[in-house]
Parts: structure tokens; C-alpha cells; sequence
């Protein structure tokens, strides 16, 4: 199910190709015609509503206790339960059984489209034993051996769904793996072993998709470290860029994505930089969470609610000047992880006021961001609204459907033509009548095909599933990084084929919501 649908695709895109904007506009280089556009385009460019599959490869005691039962001492990692009885059993145990069939389905029913599941180096050993070569897992090849094989199948599994797969690494807690202080920046073998083992997973994937079934095509990214700690920013931006130029030399068009230690805005600007010499598309991964200080803590979920819908409190403020800056330079932000948990101290008894905080993040998110991961799916043990999303949708504190449903296809594509002019003609001659107001040699014309093109390719995306009554749909999610996409022309003019294509794509999704959907 949710397979593109080529013949729908090539009819918009011939039509946008011979639709004449202006006959006495200058012609439009493009690095790609529309027809180009893929099912692996598809999954990595569109919105992410996503869940965290927390605690499946990287285990995390206080989500999932069972695997735990026979681990060593202190008994809170990967590296516990390798180093304690049974851990092949164990942990196989745990993998085939923590997500099943059972879930998918669950997760495709509340529209979510995409998850992101954590694994650690040594769950590679099966495909290269040499990644645990000097680690600490050099002697649990036994117990990780069997660990890609389930990988590659719930890849596999959530593609039946149209589900997209982001794969990261955990952090440097003992959720990271191991018990043991990280030494991931003090150590120059580790920083080098790291880029070999993203190396080889990237190789991988590539691989499987090259030479089967393209199996593994609703992979959206790559997650080059999550929430690091840093000695300095110029140790993570240094790595980085290293880690981004040997990854991009083996496939450019996998998206990366960069955990930004909570400095946001200067690891925005980093990107930008990095985004005029390479044509992979690079991803802010941002955490948000507000259960944890001691002012989250002071704090009312009333108050958490409406400092996020305020649109001039600090991280309203924070997401919206960061996405423009992203945008314009082609990149992206997401909200990597977030939840509905709060400290104790600010839960007061209000009605819906966890409800509140939830929907209150969603909509942030939502406005401002290219995709989101609620942490996490699931719990093994007791009732969590707060952290686990199906705790959450069954107690009323998360929607029970995310995002755009079609109750009706478009029965020709064409048929939304005649609206898309007559908006396109209304938004250029708005476009031009302000900018009258300022001297300067303007192209207008770029507007107009911007917002044809970016109507088209918003409609491209909404269409791109198998359709059924209620069936989830796809959107344009990386608006900033498609346009750069559509064009080689990124001279002066760039910026208002750019506003043109966000505002026939918004223009398009408007109008798919008044006609097509519920």
C-alpha cells in the first residue's frame, strides 16, 4: 500500500511543463524535471509526524525493564544485558517482539507517517564484524550478530505501511549503549570509528536497494549523533563536517541529520554554511522538553501551554526565525524528540491541561517545523500519558489522527489547474504591487512559475499514496530544500521564485483541505 503512483505523477508534471507562465520570461534552468520525482523523493521530502521506537535496538531500563532480568552490573545498558546470562536469547527475544505486526497497524491508523528508531554501532556487526574491532563489544558478536537482519525487516515492515524509517544513534547516557563515562571527543580512534560505522551503514542500505527489491527506499535519513556533548562547538562542527563530506561522497541524496546540543541558532548558521557546498540535504534535529529544570519544574502546564502558542514567547520565536533561515538556505529543521511529560510540580488538576500542553506543541511544531517525534511509542510497564504515545491517544492527551485525510481523489489532477491560475495570477500581481513600493530590478515572472511549480509539486505529493477513504497523505514537508531542488538558477533573483513556490504550495494544500479531504 502507499506506493507512488507514476502515471497520476508524469500527467501533473507534463502539464507543468507546458503551461507558459509568460511567453517573454527568460527560460528556467532546473537540475530536474518533475518527472524525475521518486518514492524515495517522496519519503524523505514530506512532512515527518513521527514516533520515537524507543527502547527496541537501544534498550532503556526504565521503558522497557524485561531485558534487564539477567544483566550485570549496574544493569542499565546494551553493554549490562551483552555482559550478563542468556543475552542472545534475551535480547532476540526483546526485538521480535517489542514491535510487531500489531504495531504498524496501529501506527498507520493515527496517520503517523514516519518513525525514528535508535541503534547503536554494534548492531552492525552482522553485515562487518570489524565494527566492534577495539570497543567494548568486541567479545558480544554472538549476541549482536542477529541484530541487522530484524533492522532490515522492520524497515521492511514499516514500508508495507508507508512508513518512513529514520535511523540514529543514541546519546552518551547508558541508554547510549554503555554504562561506562563516554569518550567519544576524547578520543580521536573514536571520532574516526564512528564515520567508518556511518560508512558502512549507508553503504549497506544502498547496497540492499541496488541490488534487490528496492526494499529499503522509505529510509528519510541518517542521524549522525543524537544530542552530543561537546567539549566545544568547533569539536562537534569540526567532526561533522567530516562526517558529512565522507557520507556525502557516498550517496548525496541521503538526508543527514545533526543533533544541535540546544544551540540552536549557531548550528543554524553552520548549516547554512555547509549548505553552499553540498547537495545533500541537511537536517537540524532540535529536542524539546519541559520536565526537566528547575524552571520547567516552577511552572504551570497551563503556563508551558501558553508560552508555546504565544507567538512572541522565546521558542515560538526561536522556531520560526530558525525555520526561515533554514529554509532559505535549503536545509530543514525537525523536533527530533519531544513528549507530553511533565514534572509533577506543574500539573495543578485544571482540566485537559496535559492535553492542552500536547496540542499546544503540535500545532508549534506543526507551523514552523518539517517533521516531529513524539518520545516515545510505547512502555513495557504501567500507564504513561506523558511518554508513551499509546498511553497518551487511548487517556485523550494525543489526537487520535494526525494530519490531512482525502475523502475524495481527484478525478483528473487537471481539474485543480483552473484554481491554481486564477490564485497564482492574484498572488503575483499582490507580489509585484508590494514590491513597487521599493526600487529595484525585480522578476516577477520568477513568482509566478515559483508558485505554479510549488502548487503542482504539493499536489504531486498529496497524491502520491494508494488512495482509500480516510486514507493518510502525504505532504511537502522540506518546502525550502524542494525549491532549491527545481531550479540552478540561485542568482539574485532565486528569493522570489522561492516565495512564490512556499505560497503556491500552501495555496495547493488550502485547497486540496477545501476539496479533497475531511
Amino acid at each position: 500500500m502507499h506506493h507512488f503512483t507514476k502515471k497520476l505523477a508524469d500527467g501533473i508534471h507534463k502539464k507543468v511543463d507546458q503551461f507558459d507562465f509568460n511567453k517573454s520570461r527568460p527560460s528556467l534552468s532546473r537540475i530536474s524535471s518533475i518527472t524525475d520525482v521518486n518514492e524515495e523523493m517522496l519519503y524523505r521530502y514530506r512532512k515527518q509526524r513521527g514516533v520515537n521506537l524507543g527502547s527496541w535496538f537501544v534498550l532503556e531500563r526504565w521503558i522497557s525493564e524485561e531485558p534487564f532480568r539477567f544483566a550485570a552490573a549496574p544493569g542499565q545498558s546494551d553493554l549490562d544485558v551483552a555482559r550478563g546470562q542468556n543475552a542472545k536469547e534475551v535480547l532476540e527475544h526483546h526485538w521480535d517482539t517489542w514491535i510487531t505486526e500489531n504495531d504498524w497497524v496501529w501506527i498507520t491508523e493515527r496517520g503517523i507517517n514516519t518513525v525514528r528508531i535508535p541503534i547503536g554501532y554494534y548492531h552492525l556487526c552482522g553485515i562487518d564484524r570489524s565494527v566492534l574491532d577495539r570497543t567494548e563489544f568486541k567479545d558480544f558478536y554472538h549476541v549482536f550478530s542477529g541484530a541487522w537482519t530484524r533492522i532490515v525487516m522492520a524497515i521492511e515492515a514499516a514500508r508495507r505501511y508507508g512508513i518512513g524509517v529514520l535511523l540514529g544513534k543514541q546519546n552518551d547516557d547508558a541508554h547510549g549503549g554503555t554504562s561506562n563515562p563516554p569518550t567519544f571527543f576524547s578520543n580521536s580512534r573514536n571520532k574516526e570509528h564512528t564515520v567508518n560505522v556511518l560508512h558502512i551503514l549507508l553503504r549497506t542500505l544502498n547496497h540492499v536497494c541496488q541490488t534487490h527489491d528496492p526494499r529499503l527506499t522509505n529510509v528519510v535519513g541518517i542521524e549522525l549523533l543524537n544530542e552530543p556533548h561537546p567539549p566545544s562547538d568547533t569539536a562537534l562542527k569540526d567532526w561533522y563536517t567530516s562526517a558529512i563530506n565522507k557520507l556525502a561522497n557516498d550517496d548525496p541524496t541521503m538526508p543527514l541529520y545533526l543533533g544541535e546540543c540546544w544551540r540552536t541558532d549557531s548550528y543554524a548558521k553552520y548549516l547554512k554554511s555547509l549548505s553552499a557546498t553540498t547537495s545533500t540535504l541537511i537536517v537540524l534535529d532540535h529536542h524539546l522538553y519541559r520536565c526537566f529544570t528547575g524552571s520547567d519544574i516552577t511552572t504551570t502546564a497551563m503556563q508551558h501551554a501558553g508560552a508555546l502558542m504565544d507567538p512572541n514567547a522565546q521558542t515560538p520565536q526561536m522556531l520560526a526565525r530558525i525555520s526561515e533561515q533554514l529554509s532559505t538556505a535549503g536545509c530543514g529543521i525537525v523536533i527530533g524528540e519531544w513528549s507530553g511529560a511533565l514534572n509533577p510540580g506543574s500539573l495543578t488538576g485544571q482540566t485537559d491541561e496535559q492535553r492542552s500542553f500536547v496540542h499546544a506543541q503540535l500545532d508549534l511544531f506543526e507551523r514552523y517545523c518539517a517533521g516531529w517525534f513524539f518520545w516515545t511509542y510505547r512502555k513495557g510497564q504501567g500507564r504513561d500519558e506523558g511518554w508513551s504515545l499509546r498511553d497518551a491517544v487511548s487517556g485523550g492527551v494525543f489526537p487520535a489522527w494526525i494530519g490531512m485525510r482525502a475523502n475524495r481523489r481527484p478525478s483528473n489532477v487537471a481539474e485543480t489547474f483552473g484554481r491554481r491560475d486564477g490564485l497564482k495570477d492574484q498572488a503575483t500581481n499582490a507580489h509585484s504591487s508590494y514590491w513597487q513600493q521599493y526600487p529595484g530590478d525585480y522578476a516577477p515572472w520568477r513568482f509566478a512559475e515559483g508558485f505554479a511549480l510549488g502548487w503542482d509539486d504539493a499536489y504531486t505529493f498529496f497524491t502520491s499514496s494508494t488512495w482509500r477513504p480516510g486514507t493518510v497523505v502525504s505532504e511537502l514537508g522540506f518546502k525550502g530544500a524542494w525549491a532549491k531542488r527545481r531550479t540552478q538558477d540561485h542568482g539574485k533573483s532565486f528569493w522570489e521564485f522561492a516565495h512564490g513556490f512556499n505560497q503556491g504550495a500552501d495555496a495547493a494544500r488550502n485547497d486540496f483541505l477545501q476539496f479533497y479531504s475531511q
